[in-house]
C-alpha cells in the first residue's frame, strides 16, 4: 500500500453552457477548494493543471494559467495531460509530490470550456494521428464508439434499450440533487425511447453531452490535515494508472481496428477491469468494502460495463445489478449518486477531479438529498484515448 494523502478541500464550479472562459471557471473552484480547506492561497506550495487542447496555448499549460490568475506567489507549477483521465493524472502528480516531501499543500485544478455537439478533431492534416483517421476514414465520432460497445452488450449478454434507458433514469434523478449538475430536471425511460437516435442503439439521452466545468482539490499530508485540525480527513489511498496490454481484442476509441496477434496467443488482460484492480490492490480493499462508486458513464451502455470491470457483479450481469437497484440511490452499492456524466455533460480535464470531489462530499456526509448513508470508502474510475486508464479510492 501506498502512502495516504489528504483531501483538504474541494470545490467546483457549476456545470453548463455559460460562454465564458476556462479560466474563469477553474479559478472559482480553486477558491472554493481553498475555502473549503481553511487556507490562504499563499499557503499554497505546488500546484497542478489538468490541461485542456480546446483553449489554446493557456489550456495547455494549465497549472502556469491558474497559478497566474490566482497571483503569481512563486509555488511550483506543474501541467498534465492524459485525455479524459487527465484529472487524474493531476491528482496522482499532486500525491507524488507529497508523498517525495516535495510539497505539503497542492492545489489541484481542471477546467474546460467546451465546444457545442461532439467533439471534433482539431484541424489540419495529420494522417499519423489514429484520432485525426478515425474521423476522416470512418467518419467515427465518439458516440460511434459507444455504440459499437452498446451493440456488443445486446449480442453478448442480452441487454436491451429499456436496460441503457434505466441508467439514464437513475442518473437524471441524482442529477436533479446536485447543484452543480447541468441537468437537474427527472428523465422518464418514455422520454429516452422518445429522444432522437445518434448511433443505433443509442439514443441522445443515451450519451453525455459536452459542458463547460471546473473542479478543484486541495491535498495534503495526512500530518497537514490534523495540524489543521482535521481530526478525521479523507484520504485517498490508491490512485491507479494502467495501460493496454497486447494484444486488445475489442476495439476502442481512437482506433479503427483491434490488434493483430498469432494463433495460439496468451488470452490478454482486458483493459478496463485492469484499472480498478491496480487500485483495489494498492488501497488493499475490495469491491465488497464499497460504499460508492463515482465511474465514466460517457454513454448509459458504458455505465453497465463499468459496473463489471470494476468488479460489482460478474461479467454479463451489469443490467441485472442495475435492475435490482443494487446501484440506485439506497442500493447496496449506489453508482454516480452525483449523478454523472448523464448529468454533468462532459468537460474533459475537470471529470476526474470532480468525481474525487463527489467522494469527498459523501465520505464527509455532506452530499444533502444524495447522501450514501455511512459511506467509508468509495471509488472513481476512467479511461482517456490512447490507454490512459485511472482511478482513484478515498477512504475515511
Amino acid at each position: 500500500m501506498t502512502g495516504e494523502v489528504a483531501v483538504l478541500g474541494a470545490g467546483m464550479h457549476p456545470w453548463g453552457k455559460w460562454g465564458r472562459g476556462f479560466v474563469e471557471y477553474g479559478t472559482k473552484a480553486a477558491r472554493a477548494a481553498l475555502a473549503d480547506a481553511g487556507l490562504e492561497w499563499s499557503a499554497i506550495q505546488s500546484v497542478v493543471g489538468a490541461n485542456t487542447v480546446r483553449c489554446g496555448y493557456p489550456g495547455q499549460v494549465a497549472g502556469a494559467t491558474f497559478a497566474k490568475a490566482l497571483g503569481w506567489q512563486g509555488a511550483r507549477v506543474t501541467s498534465v495531460y492524459a485525455a479524459c483521465a487527465s484529472g487524474a493524472r493531476a491528482i496522482d502528480t499532486a500525491r507524488a509530490q507529497i508523498l517525495s516531501g516535495m510539497a505539503d499543500t497542492v492545489l489541484v485544478v481542471g477546467s474546460d470550456a467546451a465546444p457545442k455537439g461532439f467533439f471534433a478533431p482539431a484541424g489540419g492534416e495529420r494522417p499519423d494521428d489514429p484520432d485525426w483517421l478515425r474521423f476522416r476514414v470512418l467518419g467515427a465520432t465518439n458516440p460511434a464508439y459507444f455504440a459499437l460497445w452498446a451493440r456488443r452488450r445486446m449480442a453478448l449478454y442480452g441487454d436491451t434499450a429499456e436496460d441503457f434507458a434505466r441508467v439514464k433514469v437513475k442518473n437524471a434523478a441524482a442529477g436533479a440533487a446536485n447543484p452543480y449538475a447541468r441537468y437537474r430536471s427527472p428523465v422518464t425511460a418514455e422520454e429516452v425511447a422518445a429522444s432522437p437516435v445518434v448511433a443505433d442503439p443509442l439514443r441522445l439521452l443515451d450519451i453525455c453531452a459536452t459542458s463547460d466545468g471546473a473542479a478543484a482539490l486541495v491535498l495534503g499530508s495526512v500530518e497537514t490535515a490534523r495540524r489543521l485540525g482535521m481530526a478525521r480527513p479523507v484520504r485517498i489511498r490508491a490512485v491507479s494508472s494502467v495501460s493496454p496490454t497486447h494484444p486488445r481484442t475489442a476495439l476502442d476509441l481512437p482506433d479503427i481496428a483491434t490488434d493483430s496477434a498469432p494463433p495460439g496467443s496468451p488470452v490478454p488482460d482486458p483493459f478496463r477491469p485492469s484499472i480498478a484492480r491496480a487500485a483495489y490492490e494498492e488501497a488493499g480493499l475490495g469491491p465488497e468494502d464499497l460504499s460508492l462508486a463515482e465511474v465514466y458513464d460517457l454513454s448509459t451502455a458504458l455505465e453497465l460495463e463499468w459496473y463489471e470491470d470494476l468488479g460489482l457483479c460478474a461479467p454479463g450481469e451489469g443490467a441485472k445489478l442495475l435492475r435490482e437497484g443494487a446501484t440506485a440511490p439506497g442500493g447496496r452499492i449506489p453508482v454516480n449518486p452525483s449523478g454523472g456524466l448523464a448529468s454533468f455533460g462532459e468537460a474533459v480535464p475537470a471529470q476526474a477531479i470532480a468525481q474525487v470531489c463527489e467522494l469527498t462530499w459523501q465520505l464527509r456526509g455532506q452530499a444533502g438529498e444524495r447522501q450514501v448513508p455511512g459511506a467509508r470508502a468509495g471509488i472513481t474510475v476512467n479511461q482517456g484515448l490512447f490507454g490512459h486508464g485511472s482511478s482513484v479510492v478515498a477512504v475515511r
